[in-house]
Formats: structure tokens, C-alpha cells, sequence
């Protein structure tokens, strides 16, 4: 056949259908899709049966850069001979501080920063050399690690939709306690066990911990939801404290990244202090001036719908809908480029997010998001768990059992333990529902694992422990809280409850149940660009929608939406 691309297109295929079939096949066994797809990109990556190519798996720099360093590299040098062209741009600065260490105390130690001078001449060679590719892979890597980078951000956007302050109003203080203790619990028990695993607090400790903090919002949400027990009290309280620690765990995620190198005032203190700001005034905006700024002033000189008859230049004038999504897109690249500029992008497209959570008609701005972006959202996070999380894993250190073991202990303990208890202190007999439900992980606690390791701030045994620490969550988590679940309904009397349009919304797979409901009960909906279903438009189409916001989210529409998260109650 000769010189053909055919066999690499056939092999991708054939990878990607069968992380397909392990994300449907998950549902038959009960357990996270997240296992299955990082199995299958382990088993069919490029570390054991290779059917991935690796030229689409592995960064260029990688697959490129020789790092080993020669045995008798300071007698090379010495004699004006080449160490390989890609050590030979650190010579001179490892050779520098090879002569200053001798004159130093032994115990300097590593240090972050791609200068450092380690502990010999050697050392210094290979890893500045490594430091160095790890940051060109993490600005052009792979292509399959650039697509799953790409659907954790949209899918981080989609969560911010999903922030419900009128919720956050009820049960805020508690859910706050809960999400500020189950983000603390395993950030320093994380670093602890690291320590006492033989690693440093510095980067090691505190990126485990880092990686452990997240929570996992979309399993509660669909059990709950499932369960039609998500308007009661210990429901609201489990997602807003779900959301809360999100937002926790992204700063804290922007305070790790700003560690990278020397100290720096600016990147460690100064940039944390200006996101966080940031975020209280993009919430304020969410609540006090993005109702009134997009809804009336900006939709307000749109057509609901395409008029049939229109000549010229109107033929292509935008609707209400699409000029909301054209918004989405432009506020995801502003409020990301912001905080990418303050430590990392993901802060601010979940902030993009909270933005359109006010808007009317109640959770409509997700709709149409949803509606336009989400199978190739769905197939990004598939490819971010099978190909970015998978291909990262060291098979060799990941199934030794060292790392198992280790990965173990961590996970009962730092992982699992610390969310189980994080809702005891407060809430009272449901304390167990909700320290359950908080203990699920999913896309964005794999991806700081992830970024740590390429930014050399884990090695691959440390990733390896935290990969199995995940595990343990992410496959107990749906378990062992849908039986608790199931008890506390029985235990309580709500079990006669029947599942509503509501919640059956709420508990579909990233928006398939209400494209489905609203081609039912709604046919005369607007079609977008690319003729799908994007929702309501006008207060008829509202009123008969099943996307009906339920009852304790009902607002008079005259009246602005209240801030009710409660650091700002004030301003409402």
C-alpha cells in the first residue's frame, strides 16, 4: 500500500472505540466510568499492547530529548569534549555550581526552579534537561493530551453554570464548613503520609495533598438526583458543599503552580490575593449586573427567533440564543485568559461559568451550552481519562507493589477517610450521606495529579501512589453512598417519593435526558446554527418546558436574583 496514514487511522479507531465501549459497559458492572477508560488507555497504550501510536501519545520534546547523562561527565567536560546537544546548554551553570557546592554545606538540597544546582554535576546535567522538556511538553503536548486538557476546561465551565446561590443561601454556612474541612483533611493528611513515605513536603507532599483535595460533583448530583431527594436540605447542603470545595480546591490548585521555581512574591502571594478577588467581584457581577446586562440589554435587541422572510443582511442576524452562546464563548476566553495570567486558566472558566448561573429563564444558559457542546465534551473528558491521564501512568511503577501498597494507605486514609468524616462536626444524623458523598473524584483531581507530574513537581512513584489513591475513591464513592443513601430515605420516610421531570433533568449523562424531554414536549423549539435544539426562548415555550428550574430556585422575575452566597448576603 505504500506509504499510507490508513493503519494509523485504523489503530486510533480502534482505541477509541474501545474506550467507548468501557464507558457503556461501566453502567452493566456499577461502577465509575473513569476505572474502565483509564484501563483500557493503559492497557492499549503506548506502554504494553501499543495499538495507540506513539507519536500521537507522547510529546514531541520527549520522544526527542536525549537527558541521560554520560557516567564521567565532569572528566568530558573538563576535557572540552560534548556531553550531547541537549545537556550541552546547561554546562556552564551546572558546571558553576558543581564548583560553588564544594565550597557549601552538603545539605542545600533540590529546589523547584529549572537553575537549580542539585546535589552533583551529573544530576544537574539530566535534570535540568528534564525540567526543561517537562515545561515544553506542558505548553505543546501531545495531541490526545491537549484534547482531555481541553474538555476538563469546558466541563469546569459547565460546572460554574451550575452554581446555585439561591441554594447556597440555605444551607451555605454548613456546606461551607463541610467544604472547607474536606478540603483541608486531605491536603494535610496527603502531605503527611507523603513525608512519612520518604518524599518532601516540597513539591511532593503538597502536590498529593493538592490532587486529593477535589471532590466530585457530578456522582452526587446524579444519585441524588436519581433518588429525587436533591430539594431536601442534606441534598442542597451535599452539592453546594460539592461546588465550594471545587472552588477551595481550584485556589488551591493556583497557589501550587505559582510554587514552580524560586519564591516569588508576586506568584505565591500577590496572584492568589488579585484571583481572589477577581472571583468575589465575577460573583457579585453573576448576581447584580449579568441578569440585567445579558437578558434585557443585550438579548433584549435580538429576535426570539429567525424571521422566515428577512432579506439581506437580516437573513444572518443572530437570535437571543445564539448571541447567549456567542457570550459563552467570549467570557470563557476573557475570564480563563485573566486567571491563566494569575496561575492557571481552569479558575476562570469555572468563574465564566457562575456568570450565566442567574440568567433567565433558571438554568436555560446551560441548556443552551450543553446542547451545542456536549458530545464533544463528553468525548474529550473520555479521551483526558484514556489517553492524558492513561498514557501518564509508569506502568512498571504503577502495578509494582510498592506503589500499590503505598497507594493503598493512602487512599483509605487520606483519600477516602478524610471526606468520609469531613460532615461529621455539623450535620447531624445525614453526616454519614453527606462525608460519603463527598468522597467521589473525577476529571479534576486526575489532572493536578497530572500537570504535577509534568511540571517534575511528583516523580512516577509519587504519581503512581496518588493514581491508586484516586482509585479508591473513585470506585467506592458510588457504592457504598448510594447504600447509605437508600438507608437514610427508608430511615427518614421520604422513599415514596416518585422521580420528577426535575430531577430525572438533573440525573441525566451531561444533558442527554433533556435534549430527549424537550423533543418530546417541546417541537416548536428554536434551532441553532447547526439545527439542534437549544431550549426556551420566550415565557410560553417556559411555562410548558420540562427545563423548569425546580421550586425552591423560583423567582419573581421583576426582582434581581439575591447574592445568597453567604460572604455577600449584605448586598443583596
Amino acid at each position: 500500500g505504500g506509504a499510507s496514514s490508513y493503519i494509523a487511522m485504523l489503530s486510533i479507531c480502534g482505541f477509541l472505540s474501545a474506550a467507548w465501549m468501557a464507558s457503556k459497559g461501566s453502567g452493566l458492572i456499577g461502577i465509575s466510568s473513569i476505572v474502565l477508560e483509564i484501563v483500557v488507555g493503559v492497557v492499549l497504550g503506548p506502554g504494553i499492547l501499543g495499538l495507540m501510536p506513539s507519536e500521537y501519545a507522547t510529546c514531541e520534546y520527549l520522544r526527542n530529548t536525549d537527558c541521560t547523562t554520560p557516567a564521567d561527565a565532569v572528566g568530558i567536560v573538563q576535557a572540552r569534549k560534548s556531553v550531547g546537544r541537549h545537556l550541552e546548554p546547561f554546562v556552564d551553570h551546572c558546571a558553576h555550581c558543581h564548583n560553588v557546592k564544594v565550597l557549601q554545606a552538603e545539605d542545600q538540597g533540590r529546589r523547584l526552579s529549572s537553575a537549580s544546582c542539585y546535589l552533583s554535576f551529573e544530576e544537574c546535567l539530566e535534570k535540568s534537561c528534564s525540567t526543561e522538556v517537562s515545561e515544553k511538553c506542558g505548553s505543546f503536548p501531545d495531541f490526545f493530551t491537549l484534547i482531555g486538557h481541553a474538555g476538563v476546561a469546558l466541563m469546569i465551565f459547565e460546572s460554574g453554570m451550575h452554581f446555585d446561590f439561591e441554594k447556597a443561601k440555605d444551607v451555605g454556612p454548613k456546606a461551607c464548613v463541610v467544604a472547607v474541612i474536606g478540603t483541608l483533611f486531605p491536603l494535610i493528611l496527603g502531605m503527611l503520609i507523603m513525608m512519612m513515605f520518604g518524599y518532601s513536603i516540597m513539591p511532593h507532599g503538597l502536590s498529593a495533598g493538592t490532587a486529593l483535595a477535589p471532590t466530585s460533583v457530578g456522582i452526587s448530583l446524579r444519585l441524588l438526583g436519581e433518588a429525587n431527594v436533591l430539594q431536601e436540605s442534606f441534598g442542597q447542603a451535599i452539592i453546594t458543599a460539592a461546588f465550594v470545595d471545587d472552588i477551595l480546591s481550584l485556589v488551591l490548585f493556583n497557589v501550587l503552580f505559582s510554587l514552580q521555581g524560586d519564591f516569588d512574591a508576586w506568584k505565591t502571594v500577590g496572584a492568589p490575593i488579585v484571583g481572589i478577588a477577581f472571583m468575589i467581584g465575577a460573583m457579585v457581577a453573576a448576581v447584580k449586573v449579568m441578569p440585567w446586562l445579558i437578558n434585557d440589554y443585550i438579548q433584549g435587541k435580538f429576535p426570539a427567533k429567525k424571521n422566515p422572510d428577512a432579506k439581506g443582511l437580516e437573513r444572518i442576524r443572530l437570535t437571543k440564543d445564539e448571541v447567549l452562546f456567542v457570550m459563552q464563548i467570549a467570557l470563557l476566553v476573557i475570564y480563563s485568559l485573566i486567571t491563566h495570567l494569575l496561575g492557571t486558566h481552569l479558575w476562570g472558566c469555572f468563574i465564566a461559568g457562575m456568570a450565566f448561573a442567574c440568567l433567565k429563564p433558571d438554568h436555560h444558559a446551560a441548556h443552551v451550552w450543553v446542547f451545542q457542546t456536549k458530545r464533544v465534551t463528553k468525548w474529550m473528558v473520555r479521551i483526558f481519562f484514556s489517553c492524558t491521564v492513561a498514557f501518564s501512568i509508569p506502568v512498571g511503577k504503577l502495578l509494582s507493589l510498592s506503589a500499590f501498597l503505598k497507594g493503598s494507605v493512602m487512599g483509605i486514609f487520606a483519600c477516602v477517610g478524610t471526606k468520609v468524616v469531613c460532615a461529621a462536626p455539623i450535620m447531624g444524623q445525614e453526616k454519614w450521606v453527606v462525608g460519603w458523598a463527598m468522597v467521589g473524584r473525577a476529571e479534576f483531581a486526575y489532572l493536578i495529579a497530572q500537570m504535577a507530574l509534568t511540571a517534575n513537581m511528583l516523580d512516577q512513584e509519587g504519581f503512581s501512589i496518588v493514581i491508586w489513591a484516586l482509585i479508591y475513591a473513585t470506585v467506592s464513592a458510588p457504592f457504598v453512598f448510594r447504600k447509605l443513601l437508600n438507608k437514610y430515605i427508608e430511615k427518614v420516610g421520604l422513599e415514596g417519593k416518585r422521580p420528577t421531570e426535575d430531577t430525572v433533568l438533573n440525573s441525566g449523562e451531561h444533558g442527554d435526558m433533556p435534549m430527549k424531554q424537550a423533543e418530546e414536549n417541546n417541537p416548536e423549539r428554536l434551532k441553532d446554527l447547526d439545527g439542534i435544539a437549544i431550549g426556551v426562548t420566550t415565557e410560553e415555550d417556559a411555562a410548558r418546558s420540562p427545563r423548569i428550574a425546580p421550586q425552591a430556585r423560583a423567582q419573581d422575575q421583576d426582582k434581581s436574583p439575591p447574592l445568597c452566597c453567604p460572604f455577600f448576603k449584605g448586598l443583596a
